[in-house]
């Protein structure tokens, strides 16, 4: 990877590879009265006779009832293609890029269409430690999986229209980030939300077991931007874990760096399977829902800065 992908990890990054490899780019939005959320995750699959370039599809809405579906729109590969400047992803006739997306899928199943445009990204800080969220991991071309957040947060407009009823974005609000390499972590807990009282805050965690010269450690990238300030806890900058408590559905941690400690605590309400690579083949499973909710306390000097409850979250929660 040149100097240019790895300060935005929003581009290709698969341009030189042939096998073994995934990329997908994840743009989750959720309508302004938060009744209707829906992912879409545009990617590429290079495994062998098993390579495609695909768009799925993750929906969930309150109303009538609450429901939670996938879907998943499969191309041939050669389907797929990309521009730099500025960033495009085409798959068929589908279009993602930093300030829009226009999507047109239709099967048996779902039929989605429309354009939604993306405002006010939020992206992370960069220095030459940290060129993007995975800090000095970013420049090692050897790690199993990458990780890249695109915005921490964004505002919407546009609309779509999901099986003859047209759905309104304008007001929402919107977050992308993106994985790619060989296969997922084996086991890992993640989590996303940008629906706190303040309109501006996000947050963003990932706890993983990470393969790394034959070996596993644990590798934690987590922010948490409030108040336009981004606090950054991650492995590479000596966050340490003091508290870690897991189950199926629920998720505890308490970090501590220098003088700040966060304790996030993710409540999964909801989840369904999701495709996801091993060796660049999308024949693993993991399980996400779209509306769960995240607790949030932030501390300097043990005095209590910032409480809140995140909602709309995106958790995954994958044990060994």
């Amino acid at each position: 990877m040149g100097l240019k992908h790895i300060l935005n990890p929003v581009l290709f990054q698969g341009y030189k590879k042939k096998n073994r490899y995934f990329e997908g780019w994840y743009y989750k939005m959720v309508s302004k009265d938060e009744q209707v959320k829906i992912a879409f995750i545009p990617g590429i699959s290079m495994a062998g006779d098993q390579s495609h370039t695909f768009v799925q599809v993750f929906l969930s809405k309150k109303k009538p009832s609450p429901t939670l579906k996938t879907f998943y729109f499969r191309y041939d590969s050669k389907d797929f293609s990309f521009e730099n400047t500025p960033f495009e992803v085409h798959i068929g006739n589908n279009i993602f890029s930093e300030s829009s997306i226009n999507v047109s899928l239709k099967d048996a199943y779902l039929s989605v269409t429309g354009n939604i445009t993306i405002n006010g990204l939020v992206p992370l800080e960069k220095s030459l430690w940290q060129p993007n969220i995975m800090g000095p991991f970013g420049y090692l071309n050897f790690m199993e999986c990458y990780h890249g957040v695109i915005t921490m947060t964004s505002s919407l407009s546009g609309s779509l229209e999901i099986d003859g009823e047209t759905i309104s974005f304008e007001g929402g609000k919107g977050y992308i980030e993106k994985d790619w390499g060989k296969s997922f972590p084996r086991a890992y807990v993640w989590t996303q939300t940008n629906h706190f009282k303040d309109n501006n805050t996000s947050l963003m965690f990932s706890y993983a077991d990470i393969p790394f010269l034959g070996f596993y450690f644990k590798g934690l990238i987590c922010t948490l931007y409030y108040n336009k300030k981004e606090y950054r806890f991650a492995t590479y900058n000596f966050t340490k874990v003091k508290k870690e408590e897991i189950s199926p559905k629920r998720a505890f941690y308490q970090l501590k760096k220098g003088r700040y400690m966060l304790e996030m605590e993710a409540i999964q309400e909801d989840q369904i399977e999701l495709p996801s690579p091993i060796n660049g083949a999308m024949i693993h499973t993991i399980k996400e829902g779209l509306s769960g909710r995240v607790n949030v306390k932030l501390y300097y000097k043990n005095q209590l800065i910032y409480e809140d409850t995140g909602l709309e979250a995106g958790i995954e929660i994958m044990k060994k």
